[in-house]
């Protein structure tokens, strides 16, 4: 067989493969990631969704003394932790980060920061505060950008700065039409908002890494369940609701953690920055117009000059995602 009949077969046999071979058009990959897009926002709408619910989930347990409630929270996420660790097959990360001296004392100070901002939260809902929890969700972002600017000496742009100046507006406005600062507010905002530079500067996987900071509180946590069975009583398995709710706490941890996630891995930042404000939005809703709290006109005008803070900080993260 000569060269040329030999390059015509050739030829001819992957013409005929071509027709087999379907090549990815620009419609393909459109539809691709508009499926990502998608799945991204219902998972990050399960995640904030169940996140602005909570109260009605810490309201359940208002006959159980707060710390209590937490220690409960921390022993059933743990347990819950390990059984997803377990389906996911990721014992080998938790080792790896385990190991690491440094990475495990890190995690040790984020996990006191995170067991105490669901201490705060918890209060905070089962004292009538749901209001104010929902004003500290709404700043933290702002206290985000103000911790990177003293912390890790990050520059403000001008629509940063005035997001933060907006929020400090209405923080201020507070404090002078009431006398008082809304430190159930400033509390969660400013503990989550360290725990999120602590988790930062550890660079370790959210549900491997949470497992260990539950880890770090699961025997302070026994034994003060233990403590409170034995020297005061407690309705954990006494009442059988109760007993369900606080059982049931690790998977209402857990389980939104890992919606967020996957919406995290499949959105832009500046999409999840945007969806985050859901979560405050119901508890607020949930405060004014379900448990019927306190709220003046000078509460309105804290919460606007939030809100437009709130609007400013989310313009300026769609302008730096879509800046060509």
């Amino acid at each position: 067989m000569d060269n040329d009949q030999f390059n015509f077969d050739l030829l001819g046999y992957f013409s005929g493969c071509w027709c087999y071979i379907r090549v990815p058009t620009a419609y393909d990959i459109l539809r691709v990631t508009m499926n990502q897009q998608l799945s991204g926002i219902l998972f990050g709408l399960a995640a904030f969704t169940t996140w602005g619910f909570l109260p009605v989930y810490w309201k359940q347990l208002h006959d159980v003394v707060p710390f209590e409630i937490i220690c409960h929270r921390i022993v059933w996420s743990c347990l819950f932790l390990c059984l997803i660790i377990s389906f996911q097959h990721r014992w080998s990360e938790v080792r790896q980060i385990a190991s690491n001296s440094a990475n495990l004392k890190k995690l040790c100070g984020s996990g006191l920061l995170i067991g105490l901002n669901w201490f705060i939260y918890i209060w905070a809902v089962n004292t009538e505060h749901v209001i104010e929890t929902s004003l500290g969700y709404y700043i933290t972002p702002m206290v985000n950008i103000l911790l990177g600017f003293l912390l890790l000496g990050e520059k403000f742009n001008r629509l940063q700065l005035m997001s933060i100046l907006c929020a400090l507006a209405g923080v201020s406005y507070s404090l002078l039409a009431y006398g008082d600062l809304p430190l159930f507010a400033l509390t969660l905002a400013f503990t989550f908002a360290f725990y999120g530079y602590a988790r930062k500067k550890i660079q370790v996987a959210p549900i491997p890494g949470l497992l260990i900071e539950t880890c770090v509180l699961l025997i302070p946590a026994l034994a003060y369940i233990c403590y409170r069975q034995i020297f005061f009583g407690s309705l954990f398995f006494v009442d059988l609701n109760i007993t369900l709710w606080l059982v049931g706490a690790g998977v209402a941890t857990s389980l939104p953690l890992l919606w967020f996630a996957a919406a995290a891995r499949k959105l832009k930042l500046s999409t999840v920055g945007i969806l985050q404000y859901l979560a405050p939005t119901i508890a607020f809703t949930l405060g004014v117009f379900v448990y019927r709290e306190p709220f003046d006109w000078h509460s309105g005008i804290t919460f606007t000059l939030i809100w437009l803070g709130v609007f400013i900080y989310c313009a300026d993260s769609i302008v730096r995602t879509y800046r060509f």
